[in-house]
């Protein structure tokens, strides 16, 4: 019998833009430039940019780079997110030569750049203020007013309803992609400005060169026509739960993963975090947010569907909050979390199942005897293939797994020996420990 297609009812793409294939097995680390080094200048990055790709990054995601406000600025140095000229250089950093120069040592070294956008509002003493006041949301009293219901009085909300702001915003964005060769964009509170501004800028930053857009939001809506990776903070909020109160893994498998896997767009990327400057300058650090479970949590963001950050400072084992508005810089010294995201990154770099979004496996779960305290999943793509389990408990445990679908013989990623799989599997994991087992075509 001759098959009748009907093109209304065949499956259509959600997602309607195309990644940068640059991206398919990328990592990020967010670069706080003011507190990264002693100088807290551009200069100063250069030094450091042979380690951090030794270390496996690829995206250089530099944290504000614009002047900042000086009208109701908050402590000595201010907000980076209080923007005084889009168009302009903080001088804190350096001048636009040496920031030039910083994104040619960036590309010259295989890595890529991306810059912070606020697009959201402006600091008091931005010249739109004045010349174009019609351009900010108003209060009830008609004066200009800061982000509702935060307290971030440094700044005042743009009105994008207005369409010449739209065009000013658009075309200051593809400014720094025309004439200093970006590679994209991390954009602030992106879900604050509407989602028809972020899909018209970017095809027109499309038009100029492929771009990676990440925003900081979860909506899944802003993957379609705007973004390449959008914020995993609900993963984030779970596996600290599970580590400082206990939480069963139950909540992490059957409510979030089960959803994660059903109804997230395959194209979309999810960024995970251990830390980042919005949760270090609020809401403690790595340490104090994950305790012992921190080396299982930081494997699980690796092994996870999603691209890994890594937050300036982590890979030292930073154990402070940095301070936002003075200078503070980071302790650099050898730790063994640098060792660790180098092993982790070097997998994800040569084993197809670890890839991001789409280019990658799906997570697929391995059923254990300990369901409430044991995550266990295979990955797997064009003949790789990855076995993760972790013990996200204090306890210690022997575990079983059904691996019928899964047998062979597969390489351990931290002892470097082979191990035989069969139908079923047992291991005995101390409190927060995780075995990986791999299979990688190209792995040496």
């Amino acid at each position: 019998m001759k098959q009748i297609t009907d093109p209304r009812y065949e499956p259509k793409n959600y997602v309607k833009i195309t990644t940068p294939d640059w991206v398919k097995n990328a990592t990020i680390y967010e670069l706080n430039i003011r507190q990264f080094s002693r100088e807290g200048t551009f200069q100063a990055v250069n030094k450091q940019l042979s380690r951090l790709k030794k270390m496996g990054i690829d995206i250089i995601w530099l944290m504000p780079i614009h002047p900042i406000g000086e009208v109701h600025r908050k402590g000595t140095l201010g907000s980076y997110y209080s923007v005084k000229d889009y168009y302009g250089i903080n001088p804190e950093f350096g001048l636009e030569q040496d920031f030039k120069n910083l994104i040619k040592a960036i590309h010259d070294a295989g890595m890529y750049v991306i810059i912070d956008w606020v697009a959201n509002h402006t600091s008091w003493d931005n010249e739109l203020v004045e010349k174009h006041p019609d351009w900010y949301m108003k209060s009830r009293k008609n004066t200009f007013q800061s982000t509702r219901w935060r307290d971030y009085d440094d700044i005042i909300e743009f009105d994008y309803k207005n369409p010449a702001l739209r065009k000013y915003m658009t075309e200051a964005l593809k400014y720094w992609v025309k004439e200093f060769d970006i590679d994209g964009y991390r954009c602030d509170i992106a879900s604050f400005v509407p989602i028809d501004f972020w899909e018209n800028a970017r095809e027109e930053l499309d038009a100029i060169k492929p771009v990676f857009m990440l925003a900081e939001a979860e909506d899944k809506e802003l993957h379609r026509k705007a973004f390449d990776s959008t914020y995993n903070w609900t993963l984030w909020n779970i596996l600290h739960l599970i580590s400082v109160q206990g939480l069963s893994v139950k909540t992490l498998t059957e409510t979030y993963l089960a959803e994660h896997v059903s109804i997230f767009p395959k194209e979309g990327i999810r960024m995970n975090f251990i830390d980042n400057h919005d949760k270090n300058s609020w809401e403690g650090n790595q340490y104090s947010n994950f305790g012992d479970a921190l080396k299982a949590v930081i494997v699980f963001n690796v092994m996870m569907d999603g691209i890994p950050l890594v937050y300036s400072g982590q890979e030292a084992g930073l154990n402070r909050s940095l301070e936002f508005f003075e200078k503070d810089p980071i302790e650099w010294k050898t730790h063994e979390f640098s060792k660790l995201y180098t092993k982790l990154f070097k997998l994800k770099h040569k084993n197809q199942a670890l890839w991001n979004g789409q280019y990658g496996g799906e997570m697929v779960r391995i059923m254990n005897d300990k369901m409430d305290k044991v995550i266990s999943f295979v990955r797997e793509k064009n003949g790789d293939k990855v076995l993760t389990i972790i013990n996200l408990s204090r306890d210690q445990l022997i575990v079983q797994l059904d691996t019928s679908f899964d047998q062979g013989i597969y390489t351990n990623l931290f002892t470097g020996k082979k191990r035989n799989v069969d139908s079923t599997m047992v291991v005995t994991l101390d409190a927060w420990q995780y075995t990986i087992l791999h299979l990688t075509g190209n792995y040496n």
